[in-house]
């Protein structure tokens, strides 16, 4: 299929996740060695006292919870459901996940079923479910559902059906850095209005997934737990063409994916809005100083990196929203996240060419947090042979939050139409 030019692209800079190669001549490499090994030792120091602390902290708390927990003898219905309160009254709502896919977490005697869930998560969790519960919606049928992944981290993941639209195929969405799935609640449902039935998954350390808010060890767990989450939904839904829908770093998560080509066999196609492939970090220094801090401190908030506030749309509303979300992480980004992100987007400018999948990017020229020159980059490298780039003039980073959402989604749907 015919896709749109691209316009020709400033020179590429390329980020690297260890030590950066723009190093004045001031630092030689013995003394950036030494440098690294004073932090070394400054930071062992520093939380050697503290560390096993908390460990000892933590493990009391546990083993508290779990006393509590097994004197109390509270059971889970052992056929999978949960209750909840409605206007019409009390009710079951069944999970949809399969047992054999997401075993229960069972405690010790009894044979009941029990968790222990992180009270900050279990808060973030109770909100993803109550929005999904109380949607009353006529025109979608939205449920969630709690998918464990191989390391054991439980999942929040939830599905828009349309109620009379025929369904013609499946779109999966990865949200973007520090938001959740339920965000793209209006997107879902305009796809549902098309045919599209949609998933959406909270990745690790976001809404209502396990995790501490805002961090993520390691980006390559949310890959692989895309790969996870699609094999099941391909296996419940065969027959059906698949897209990924994925925002800035989500578009990052679902690009590592689709260079998987056992993934990239299984899916038609993707979409991309405001892929993070290069991002600037806020100072020279993190970049060469990431590797370590992450170790040492991986969850320790960066102030220099705040984005608390910063306008990614030009819609006040939309920020407005956006920032009073107790499911959107509003703080500093954590080391370790920022760390992983610039690992994953070295890897991807450095792997464009092995992407095949069919795919549509998406990117605000305006953008001041994921580079647009680097969605041209993809757009000239990528092995595809059917691809389309659309760069937006003045538009800002959440695309879907513009002002002119509404063209925005008519443009992603017409893509999907043609490739149904």
């Amino acid at each position: 299929m015919a896709s749109n030019a691209a316009t020709p692209s400033s020179p590429s800079y390329l980020l690297t996740s260890g030590a950066s190669g723009r190093i004045t001549a001031l630092f030689s490499v013995q003394t950036l060695k030494s440098l690294l090994m004073l932090i070394n030792a400054f930071f062992l120091l520093l939380l050697a006292p503290f560390r096993g602390r908390r460990r000892m902290v933590v493990a009391a708390a546990v083993a508290a919870r779990g006393s509590s927990t097994s004197s109390s003898g509270d059971q889970k219905p052992k056929d999978g459901r949960l209750l909840r309160e409605s206007s019409s009254g009390v009710h079951r709502t069944k999970l949809r996940v399969p047992a054999t896919i997401v075993p229960w977490k069972s405690g010790g005697g009894g044979g009941g079923v029990t968790a222990v869930v992180d009270p900050e998560v279990g808060g973030r969790r109770a909100i993803a479910i109550k929005r999904v519960l109380h949607d009353d919606n006529t025109n979608t049928v939205r449920e969630f559902s709690l998918f464990v992944t191989a390391r054991g981290d439980t999942l929040f993941t939830q599905l828009w059906t349309p109620v009379s639209a025929k369904i013609r195929g499946l779109v999966v969405l990865m949200h973007g850095l520090n938001e959740h799935s339920g965000r793209y609640n209006d997107f879902a449902r305009e796809l549902n209005a098309h045919g599209f039935k949609v998933y959406g998954m909270d990745w690790i350390g976001h809404g209502g997934s396990d995790g501490l808010h805002g961090y993520v060890h390691s980006l390559d767990y949310a890959v692989d737990d895309l790969k996870s989450f699609l094999d099941k939904i391909l296996t419940e839904n065969p027959g059906f063409p698949c897209f990924c829908f994925g925002h800035s770093t989500g578009a990052a998560i679902v690009l590592k994916a689709m260079i998987d080509p056992k993934v990239e066999a299984s899916v038609s196609g993707v979409v991309l809005t405001s892929p993070a492939i290069r991002i600037q970090p806020s100072h020279p220094l993190v970049v060469m100083l990431a590797p370590v801090m992450s170790f040492f401190i991986p969850t320790f908030q960066l102030n220099t990196s705040n984005k608390k506030g910063m306008p990614v749309s030009r819609d006040p509303e939309a920020l407005v929203a956006k920032y009073s979300d107790p499911l959107v992480y509003t703080g500093p980004v954590r080391v370790r996240t920022g760390y992983e992100i610039l690992r994953t987007t070295a890897y991807l400018q450095k792997n464009l060419e092995r992407l095949r999948v069919p795919f549509f990017v998406l990117h605000g020229a305006a953008d001041t947090l994921t580079d647009p020159d680097a969605s041209q980059k993809l757009y000239k490298e990528a092995s595809s042979t059917d691809k389309t780039i659309k760069l937006l003039e003045g538009f800002l980073h959440d695309l879907l939050f513009e002002p002119e959402r509404e063209e925005i989604m008519e443009g992603i749907i017409d893509w999907l139409n043609c490739r149904v």
